[in-house]
């Protein structure tokens, strides 16, 4: 049972541990306990790790959502690709040196894609 998602749960989980680390990583190295100072990097990797939380967890309830009603397991592991990609691509962009706005922007692209397929998906599947 959801067997899908859960593959997907972990790997976002995982994903998050890491972005967590880079975050107290860099306040230890900065010395900045709270806020970001005025280290652009920390800003940078605090937002990544925000907005990586704000954007997996509806990505997982659709996702969970879409696969308990029925869907193909490709249209589940598509959405979970473009979801996956989307926050890899996005977490990149802003964990270097210097912030990508290539890949911030196809990460968002990607990330918003795949909640509004799993969206529409959802309302077609219960409204017809």
């Amino acid at each position: 049972m959801f067997a899908i998602t859960s593959v997907n749960a972990g790997l976002f989980g995982i994903l998050y541990v890491a972005l967590s680390y880079l975050v107290a990583h860099t306040r230890r190295t900065g010395g900045v306990s709270l806020g970001y100072g005025e280290d652009r990097r920390l800003t940078r990797r605090g937002r990544a790790h925000g907005n990586f939380s704000e954007y997996v967890p509806i990505g997982l309830i659709l996702l969970a959502l879409t696969e308990a009603q029925g869907a193909p397991a490709v249209a589940l592991h598509a959405l979970a690709l473009c979801l996956l990609a989307g926050r890899l691509l996005h977490g990149w962009a802003f964990i270097g040196p210097r912030l990508n706005r290539r890949f911030r922007v196809v990460g968002m692209i990607l990330t918003l894609s795949a909640l509004l397929l799993a969206s529409l998906g959802l309302l077609l599947h219960a409204l017809l």
